[in-house]
């Protein structure tokens, strides 16, 4: 009863938005706690009872197929876990692969149609980023995950509401996020984490397994993986403070139903609001997401609801810089060029329905729905530098901006054997639909004001002006395809073989008259070959080859915003090694893309397609635990981007924009021993990035920059609830940057960032 009153009096705090310093994060429980098992568990019988209690299961390799569809538990920690089920190795519903020593990140990754593999045994590089990590390191946006790994950039300015990354030195867009492996579904500029459980990354391109993403981006992608009910009830309140003035307030609320747990409810809220550490900027933002499953002996069934909505006073936008000049040093990351009026406001509604059924042991049929409608206003300017003291000029425009996406996606995944050979099929047919409505209208005279000392104008009206946007571009994507992955030599050497065709319908249609003014229609059939060799236990040896689809998008502040460009083939060819120690993991990739590039000319203001780019690069990352109490999670990238194709020849062969030569990434987690401080946990990270060009000339660029994170995270428990407390610094010395260069523009980096919080679990 003492729990029931304290999870309404929860509630009543959530919906009052309540302030507080701390986050808090509760779990009821009952009964023993459960851990989830890999979706490749060996071949069990189990006896499901009534009222399950702890089973154990055996871990030993998988000699068959032919096993038996019931849910299993393994003891663990007091941590709650999804519920695992023993389904064929096709499937890809239900859980996600167990989390690798230490917790951070987990063993494997959904490759599209391929289902669910182990991170040793695909020949292509992935980290996958667990729902544990974004709490511990009080992530509040994507960018803050991604920020652990040395192969992603961002190429928007923190605190603009907006994520952007770029992967491999290539822009990845926001739009080209998936959702559990739908395109268009997701929020188009910055998508919640609150019911997330995991952020997946795959560095290169994924063409022949999830087909093209909306912008066709090649560099990399991003699929989030939704919350699901654990075994466990799970009740976590979660109140907490940001800096200067932001409080944080989310409920998580998770239950099990049915005889053996068939059903299960998971229900995300979020509510944050107040000052940022940027000079008079403020934000408000709100998220509901609801997801249904449904486990049982054949079919599984997922519905995610979804809404979010962000609305930002003041955000920052990137800069362009004119040429002739050095780009002048960045200034305190606390200034706020953007007028104190200005605003985005956006929100996002979505749905996402996925079914897998197992007409046999060997063979699994899946399909998936999805759809989105993404709103936004905003009503400001993107500052361009016109000289070396800082100054800078930008019109003010009211932009309306709407995506209404529709997506599905049929398939089906198999295993057979063909003599000494196993073979691990997949085939889908995939389409997305889209149309999208973007204008500029300019309000009143340009602006003209300093980096170092902005000069903010009287307050301009929007009233009367169109909250909505014509339709001026349509979209549609659709695509084939299959592979094989073939097994030899008792697994040790294993030979994936597909290929993908693509499709591509884009329009672009006159904003006043409806007409349309371009239609680009491209079709192309994109091989991809990969192959995994074990010579000795725990090594791995992997080479790819993939082609891809490439679709480019002029920024937002192009004066051709709205133009399609034809879609071209971009290639990548990449080999790797990966060892498993046991609690550690180090892996090393070697690549190399060729894509065609894009430049904003920052005197015309006119995006192109002007060339080739090529990037050549070393990737070599490590995580885990090596020793107990100990965790670490980092990496180093080293990338030479190369212009080859150049529309001025004198350019070929210059460093590409945007592409520094080295970045590095290392977090680490420290038990302080129990005799000294037990619960404990001591938090730093470095990231650092080289010099960036910013123009194709190579005459203008900016310098290299590393921030520092700390943080402490305290464990105990207080009336038999576990409680973690936690406070993290983020760029603890306050260094003032430019973050990137990419595309030709410039956005400055994040200041200090104060956040407090603590949890929980009942």
């Amino acid at each position: 009863m003492a729990h029931e009153v304290a999870a309404r009096n929860i509630v009543r705090i959530v919906s009052l938005g309540a302030v507080s310093c701390l986050s808090l994060s509760l779990d009821f429980p009952n009964g023993s706690q459960k851990a989830f098992a890999q979706a490749s568990l060996p071949p069990i019988t189990v006896v499901a009872p009534p009222n399950p209690t702890v089973r154990q299961a055996s871990q030993k390799p998988r000699t068959s197929a032919a096993h038996t569809r019931r849910r299993v538990a393994v003891p663990s920690s007091r941590q709650a876990q999804p519920v695992p089920y023993l389904t064929p190795s096709t499937a890809t519903l239900g859980v996600p692969p167990v989390s690798y020593a230490g917790g951070q990140v987990a063993t494997g990754a959904s490759l599209g149609l391929l289902g669910n593999r182990n991170v040793f045994d695909t020949p292509f590089s992935t980290t996958s980023f667990t729902e544990k990590l974004i709490r511990d390191q009080q992530a509040r946006t994507l960018q803050d995950v991604v920020n652990n790994d040395a192969s992603v950039r961002t190429n928007v300015p923190a605190y603009s509401g907006i994520q952007g990354f770029f992967i491999r030195g290539f822009p990845v867009f926001a739009q080209d996020i998936a959702f559990n492996g739908l395109y268009g579904v997701a929020d188009s500029f910055s998508p919640a984490l609150e019911p997330i459980e995991r952020v997946e990354v795959l560095r290169g391109p994924s063409t022949m397994l999830s087909g093209m993403p909306p912008f066709g981006t090649i560099g990399g992608t991003i699929n989030l993986v939704p919350k699901r009910a654990t075994d466990l009830p799970l009740t976590r309140f979660t109140t907490g403070f940001i800096s200067n003035a932001q409080s944080y307030n989310a409920i998580d609320v998770g239950r099990r139903f049915g005889l053996n747990g068939e059903w299960g409810v998971r229900f995300n809220g979020a509510y944050q609001t107040g000052h940022t550490p940027i000079d008079n900027q403020k934000q408000e933002f709100g998220v509901g997401a609801l997801a249904i499953d449904y486990r049982g002996d054949r079919l599984r069934f997922s519905a995610d609801l979804g809404y979010q909505q962000l609305d930002f006073n003041s955000p920052l936008r990137n800069r362009s810089v004119l040429p002739g000049f050095p780009i002048p040093k960045a200034p305190d990351l606390r200034i706020n060029q953007q007028q104190p009026w200005e605003y985005r406001d956006s929100n996002n509604r979505s749905a996402a329905l996925r079914a897998e059924y197992d007409v046999s042991d060997q063979l699994t049929v899946y399909a998936a729905y999805g759809h989105s409608f993404f709103h936004q206003v905003y009503f400001g300017g993107l500052p361009s530098i016109f000289n070396a003291r800082g100054d800078y000029r930008y019109p003010i425009r009211l932009t309306p901006y709407q995506t209404n996406s529709d997506t599905g996606e049929v398939g089906l995944r198999g295993q057979f054997e063909t003599g000494p050979v196993k073979h691990r099929i997949g085939a889908t047919v995939v389409g997305l639909w889209q149309g999208t409505g973007l204008i500029n209208i300019p309000v009143g005279s340009t602006i003209t004001s300093n980096i170092y000392n902005p000069v903010y104008a009287p307050p301009r009206s929007d009233v009367g002006l169109p909250r909505f946007s014509p339709t001026t571009a349509e979209r549609f994507n659709r695509s084939v395809a299959i592979a094989d992955t073939m097994s030899f030599l008792d697994d040790r050497v294993e030979l994936t073989i597909g290929g993908r065709w693509q499709g591509i319908g884009a329009k672009a249609l006159s904003p006043t008259m409806g007409l349309t003014t371009s239609d680009a229609n491209n079709e192309a059939f994109s091989p991809g070959a990969g192959i995994v060799v074990k010579p000795i236990e725990h090594l791995s040896l992997y080479a790819n080859y993939v082609e891809g689809l490439t679709s480019t998008a002029p920024p937002i502040n192009a004066v051709n915003l709205n133009q399609n460009f034809p879609a071209a083939v971009s290639k990548q060819v990449e080999v790797g090694a990966k060892y498993d120690f046991g609690s550690i993991a180090v892996t090393v990739a070697g690549f190399e893309i060729k894509q065609p590039s894009g430049f904003l000319d920052p005197t015309t203001m006119v995006f192109a397609l002007n060339g080739e780019q090529r990037n050549r690069g070393l990737e070599v990352n490590v995580l885990g635990e090596p020793i107990q109490g100990l965790r670490v999670l980092g990496g180093v990238s080293l990338i030479e981007g190369v212009l080859t194709k150049a529309s001025n020849p004198a350019f070929n062969g210059n460093t590409a924009v945007g592409v520094p030569a080295v970045q590095f990434n290392l977090y680490g987690e420290y038990d302080l021993p129990s005799g000294l401080a037990p619960g404990v946990t001591l938090t730093g990270r470095v990231i650092h990035t080289s010099s960036q060009f910013y123009d194709q000339a190579n005459t203008q660029s900016i310098p290299d920059w590393t921030t520092l994170d700390l943080g402490l995270r305290y464990t105990t428990t207080i009336q038999r609830t576990p409680v973690t407390l936690r406070a993290n610094i983020q760029n603890v010395t306050g260094a003032n940057y430019w973050a990137t260069t990419g595309r030709g523009i410039l956005s400055p980096g994040a200041p200090r960032t104060y956040l407090l919080s603590a949890s929980f679990d009942f």
